[in-house]
């Protein structure tokens, strides 16, 4: 949970295609008491569609058009320029690092590539190590009919990239050479057919991998161990991200875990609603505390404040940003504040500032 001294920050990439500027990331400063965000300052950049930020806090890694660019986060979470890195492909969708912020990962939507990028010591990208192509037909031809890598994202060992493919139905597992860079794949994890797994995360200790699917509007549950220098995966939960009632062109989006590991919260694109879940931490598995609507169209990104009792919703379509108080106990989100006009948002990160950046 959140220390009430704490200085909060919340970056916010969009889609800059249809908008009429280039101001692709936005910063906001975050009241934690009331939920408000105010906005500090913009920054110029292309179609910024997915952020990260190294473990050490330092450093922020932007998808671009050409390809991915750093940042370092000084004074009150304002971001210097490092420098940009192309990556050989098309625009990715989202990004990445190992543990050590050693290796950066890309993953590729439209060429269902894997670009593995070198860090230097100071946080900017180096040069190119490894490019993976996907290969291989989903199940339907409209849409799956390539493979779309949707999300990479390494084991909590940071033995293994887990690539999800949306349009494949299945994840790749890649042993990572931390010394070249270089990828081998050693695993999949099957999905149902039609699921399209889109986004995972991963319970503090490891053990548990969570993998929302956009489709069937489902998070698995898997367990993960590291047995004889192989990975092996158990799926032991699938639960539904909507309510028995829902809109019949839902499709799931986001998923994020909260900053104690607690919780988990997904958003449904068509349903237009957000559904928050408890995780028991010694089983792993999840139980739904509420699904609510966000006043929004197509939430891309949806997330718990650091101290749990907000939550902002992304709204892709009708480009707001939406505030919420919520109550995780008696399972309640009642509106905080006005919508935020942000041109297409699409990914929202809450970022501590130490005591360097403050």
């Amino acid at each position: 949970m959140a220390d009430t001294k704490d200085k909060y920050i919340a970056y916010v990439s969009s889609y800059t295609t249809t908008s009429r500027d280039n101001y692709g990331i936005r910063i906001f400063d975050v009241d934690m008491d009331s939920g408000k965000f105010t906005e500090k300052e913009k920054v110029e950049i292309s179609n910024s569609s997915y952020i990260t930020i190294s473990h050490d806090g330092r450093i922020l890694y932007s998808i671009t058009d050409i390809g991915v660019e750093a940042y370092r986060i000084s004074k009150g979470g304002s971001l210097a320029f490092l420098n940009t890195a192309f990556i050989n492909g098309m625009r990715g969708c989202y990004i990445s690092l190992d543990y050590t912020n050693t290796w950066l990962f890309v993953a590729g939507y439209h060429d269902g590539k894997i670009t593995v990028l070198k860090l230097k010591e100071d946080g900017s990208i180096d040069y190119i190590a490894d490019e993976i192509w996907h290969r291989g037909m989903g199940s339907i031809a409209e849409r799956n009919f390539h493979p779309h890598v949707q999300c990479v994202k390494m084991t909590r060992d940071n033995r293994f990239l887990l690539a999800a493919d949306l349009g494949l139905d299945h994840i790749n597992v890649y042993k990572l050479n931390h010394t070249t860079g270089k990828l081998k794949q050693v695993d999949i994890i099957h999905s149902d057919m039609n699921s399209a797994p889109r986004h995972i995360k991963i319970s503090q200790d490891g053990h548990f991998i969570y993998v929302v699917n956009e489709m069937m509007r489902t998070i698995d549950v898997f367990t993960y161990d590291y047995i004889d220098g192989m990975p092996e995966f158990e799926r032991i939960q699938t639960i539904s991200t909507l309510n028995n009632y829902h809109a019949a062109d839902a499709a799931a989006s986001a998923l994020n875990i909260t900053d104690d590991y607690r919780y988990l919260v997904s958003s449904n694109a068509g349903d237009n609603s957000a559904a928050v879940f408890k995780i028991d931490q010694s089983t792993g598995k999840l139980e739904r505390v509420f699904c609510l609507p966000v006043s929004g169209d197509y939430p891309k990104d949806c997330a718990l404040y650091p101290d749990n009792r907000h939550l902002v919703s992304l709204n892709h379509e009708s480009n707001t940003m939406t505030f919420f108080n919520v109550n995780l106990e008696k399972g309640i989100m009642v509106m905080c504040d006005k919508e935020y006009k942000v041109d297409r948002p699409n990914c929202i990160i809450f970022h501590k500032l130490s005591k360097e950046q403050q």
